[in-house]
């Protein structure tokens, strides 16, 4: 669905809005400082949107908003706050946020509210990997155009790795994203399923265009190296 960078400092709300976010998929880091928020952006994968407390113990929102605007004036910012007057939505949206949601807020408003930011600003959909599209939303991916036949949970593994190229996922991580908290089995099941995601992709292991190995860590999806094309050659 998209990486999520959620400031929020209220440990409660943060931890509720966090764990609902990422039951519908998404990948959600959580700041809650605003110091915190502006370093992760600077120094960590851009995420695909900004859900922004503005009532922060550090920096006002509205601080935060302006210097995100000034790193990425097309990042989308959704700014949450308790003041509900006219005078402070108009205020935050003037400063460059997207969108506005008053506290107390409705999980499932919000949750609109986050699809339709993302819609707007194109990071649903599909994700173009040279030769690899993946369509998050219909959850099918093709290769050089044609359709792969992807059990579930290869599905499931694909949709995780094309959300967030770049990034060492653990067997552990993996375990928890893709087969969920409660399996119990062996971490090696998810060896299993990248060789056979691998085959589906024709990918070789010594010399991958997609997965890679990471020794002693885990697996990274070489996404980032591939430039969106319509061409489906690498």
């Amino acid at each position: 669905m998209g990486r999520i960078l959620l400031v929020e400092d209220d440990p409660q709300v943060g931890e509720l809005v966090k764990r609902f976010l990422e039951k519908e998929g998404f990948q959600v880091r959580w700041a809650r400082l605003g110091r915190e928020a502006l370093d992760r952006v600077f120094e960590e994968a851009r995420p695909d949107l900004v859900v922004l407390d503005r009532g922060l113990p550090d920096l006002e929102g509205l601080e935060v908003l302006r210097a995100l605007r000034e790193l990425d004036p097309l990042l989308p910012v959704l700014l949450l706050t308790g003041r509900a007057d006219e005078e402070s939505r108009v205020e935050g949206l003037l400063e460059g946020a997207d969108d506005y949601l008053g506290k107390p807020f409705s999980l499932r408003e919000l949750l609109a509210r986050i699809k339709a930011l993302l819609r707007r600003a194109g990071k649903e959909g599909r994700r173009r990997f040279g030769p690899l599209e993946v369509d998050l939303e219909g959850r099918q991916a093709y290769l050089e155009g044609e359709p792969l036949r992807l059990s579930p949970t290869e599905t499931n593994l694909l949709l995780v790795f094309a959300q967030a190229p770049g990034r060492v996922f653990t067997r552990e991580e993996l375990l928890e994203r893709v087969w969920g908290p409660e399996f119990d089995g062996n971490e090696r099941v998810v060896d299993a399923y990248i060789r056979l995601l691998r085959k589906k992709l024709k990918d070789d292991p010594l010399a991958p265009r997609f997965i890679e190995t990471v020794v002693g860590l885990g697996y990274r999806f070489l996404g980032e190296e591939w430039k969106p094309s319509s061409s489906t050659g690498p």
